[in-house]
This record gives structure tokens, sequence and C-alpha cells, in this order.
């Protein structure tokens, strides 16, 4: 299965409601059975058996209420009701793909980043090596895998691809991404033959958008920016109207092409002044002196306040503020999320950002405006991925985990290295 929308019928009201009640566990819980019923405004027998069912499918579990702290609250009196929490070995393989590394994770129903492999290089793969490594290191991830489970108990949803690029939503086709010289690409079609499970591939800003507005600083907002700064450019993610905006072919939201500097850099796209080629990560880890992966050592030079860093930071908050300010007049957000370097430059220049935007901007589109740094840090483009691997399984709970038939376990690569 490729990574397009998925077929089949109208889902049946049962399914509809099994989806729901799955959904609001993934996304929000733990959460009691009580609160269950008061959000979906199910009758109680009705929760009871939609919960059952999805303990019976091995999707949540059910606790007592004093096991879990922070779960919802039930507003009624008596006996606690049970809590409902979504299952850590059902999980989603989630996918980024940069010019520097390719990086493969478990991540399980219930949020949890159970595993990953990064597989380092010193120039950016090709689209067949890229497809090549993430199923080596998952299969080093998930041996021996037998149809949907595996031997460690772990049964997988499905496959998210999160590529720095113009990616086409119905086929999973990189149609151009830059920095890893990838023109009409296709990723979720092979990689669903590769390994044997259904497969979406999108933008890598796209993805982080989404984790932001349902896990991070943009919890819970329906219009939201999100940039993300990294080895492969700026990109950009956003939400409208508790939707992403994708455009006609997917490829909405590349924000990193916005013009900011008449007499700026030319931009590998062709365009002069582009924000990528101004507020440039290469550009300020060069004269911090620190590795491009490290954004501790960034910080920390950053504090230090060396004259010559600061003339580029001036330089990168000066054409972000512009960027901004042209998105924000655009789309009218209420957050803007920063993520990779940009959260980082965010931090250390604190309210310096939101300040020059409110200065070039019309004052009624800032009134609510809120910047702040990406909150799941370096795991926002995996838990986006997730999304996209969980996607077939949140529709339909009773039939959206696949069975498969897939290659046998492989070693890990030479090369490629293995973090907690």
């Amino acid at each position: 299965m490729s990574g397009t929308a998925v077929s089949g019928g109208r889902p049946s009201p049962v399914v509809g409601n099994s989806a729901r009640v799955l959904r609001l566990v993934h996304q929000d819980g733990p959460l009691t059975r009580a609160e269950l019923t008061r959000r979906t405004g199910l009758n109680r027998s009705t929760t009871l058996a939609i919960v059952g069912e999805l303990v019976a499918l091995g999707l949540v579990h059910e606790e007592s209420a004093g096991a879990v702290s922070g779960a919802g609250t039930n507003a009624s009196v008596g006996r606690p009701s049970p809590v409902v929490r979504a299952s850590a070995d059902v999980v989603a393989v989630a996918v980024t793909v940069e010019v520097d590394a390719v990086t493969v994770a478990l991540v399980g129903l219930d949020g949890s980043v159970r595993d990953r492999a990064v597989v380092r290089s010193g120039a950016a793969p090709t689209a067949p090596e890229a497809i090549a490594t993430i199923a080596r290191a998952l299969d080093e991830l998930v041996p021996n895998r037998a149809g949907a489970s595996s031997a460690g108990g772990l049964r997988v949803a499905g496959v998210g691809v999160a590529v720095p690029g113009t990616v086409r939503v119905e086929d999973g086709v990189v149609r151009y991404a830059p920095h890893l010289g990838w023109h009409d690409e296709p990723v979720a079609e092979p990689l669903a033959a590769r390994t044997g499970l259904p497969v979406r591939a999108t933008n890598d800003a796209n993805t982080g958008a989404w984790a932001e507005r349902l896990y991070g600083s943009g919890r819970g907002v329906d219009d939201l920016i999100y940039l993300n700064g990294g080895a492969s450019g700026i990109g950009g993610g956003v939400i409208s109207a508790a939707r992403p905006l994708s455009g006609a072919d997917g490829y909405a939201g590349e924000l990193g092409h916005t013009f900011v500097a008449a007499n700026g850099v030319r931009c590998h796209c062709g365009a002069v002044g582009c924000l990528e080629t101004e507020a440039s990560r290469d550009a300020l880890v060069a004269v911090a002196g620190v590795a491009p992966d490290d954004p501790a050592a960034l910080a920390a030079v950053l504090a230090e306040r060396r004259p010559e860093v600061e003339r580029v930071v001036d330089r990168q908050v000066s054409a972000l503020a512009t960027a901004l300010r042209n998105a924000i007049h655009t789309v009218n957000p209420e957050v803007v999320v920063l993520g990779g370097f940009l959260g980082v430059l965010l931090d250390h220049v604190g309210d310096r950002i939101e300040t020059a935007v409110r200065e070039q901007s019309m004052a009624a589109v800032t009134e609510r405006l809120r910047i702040a740094p990406a909150a799941l840090g370096a795991d926002v483009l995996l838990r986006g991925a997730a999304e996209l691997g969980f996607r077939d399984l949140l529709l339909d709970p009773v039939g959206g985990l696949p069975a498969t038939e897939t290659p046998t376990g492989r070693a890990v690569a030479a090369g490629e290295s293995r973090t907690p």
C-alpha cells in the first residue's frame, strides 16, 4: 500500500465511534472511561463496549484510577472510573531523511519513542539508498516480523516518512528535495514493497506542524505556523482551522522560500534572498564554531554574546521577522512555533523576534500572536511522521492493522549507529 488515502466505503457507526475513542486516548490520554463518555457524548454502556473491543484488539488497556496521575477527571460520584491508556506495543515507524542522516524510530500508540536507529552519512543519500537504509534499520528494530506482529510483541501499524522537500501527497513521490538532490523520486511505493507495510510520505515541516498542534507548543490551537530549521534549510507547515494546509498537491507552506532580502544570496531554487539563505543554520554554526547537530553547544556559544556571532544573529533575526510578517498577514495564526536551530535562536533573543514582527504588522493581526519554541524538541518530526503511520489505524481500529509478509531481519549495515 502506498502513501495514498485509505480506500474503501464509509465506516460504519460502530467503527466511527471506536475510531473517535481511540483517537482521544491516543492524542489526549490516558483518560478515564467517564471522561471518554463525556467527551464523545456516548452513553456509558456504549463506551464500555467500545473500550472492551479496543482492549480485546490490544490497542488500549485499562488501569485503576489510582494507578495513573493526570488522567482525565471523573466527575461521577462513587467507584473511580477505570483509566484507559493507549498501547505502547502498537507502533508506527517514523522516518526522517536529512542530508547527513536517516533516522528510523518506533513510536508507540501512547506517544512513547520505543527505540530508534540513526544512520549517519557523509553525503546526502539517493532515494534508493535512503529506502534501503530505512528497510535495514526497520529489520534491526523489529527483527523477524511475521505479519503485523514481531517476536518482541510489537505490532506495526504503518510507516510515515518526513522528507525535506515538496512531496506529492496522493502517492508519496518527492517532486523536489533540493538539499538531497532528489527530483521526482518515488518513496512511498518502493518502501511499501520493500517492507510490506503501508507507507505515507510528506514534507517534514508539515509533520512537525501537526505534531506541535497535537502535542506541543500549539496544543489545542486551530491556527498556527511551524518553521523548522535544520540541515536541509528551513521548512514550513501551516495549520488553518484545525486542518493542515496542504494546497492542491501538498506543497503549501514552503516558507523557507519566502522573499526577505533584495540584495541577498542566490538560493538553490533560483531566487535571490530566500529566508533559508538569509537565516541559515550553516552560517550560524560556522561563526559559532560548533557542530551543526549540537544545539546545546550552539546555545552555549550564543550565551557568550561574542560580537561576530551577534552580527550574524542580528541579520538572521531581521530576515526571520520579515518572513513571519509575510506569513502572519496571510494566515493570521494564533501561534508561531520555531523548531530546530530557529528554536535555539528564539531562546537566545527572547522577545526580539516577536517585537520586530509586531513593529512591521497591522496591530489587529498580532493581537493574539504568540511565538514559541517547539516543545517536542528533537523528536518533533518523528512524532509527526508517526501520525502518518497511524493514520489507517486511527480511521479504522478494527481493520487498520496490516497483515504483512516482510523480509527476515538483517543486521544494520556498517557505518550505522543506534541511539537510545
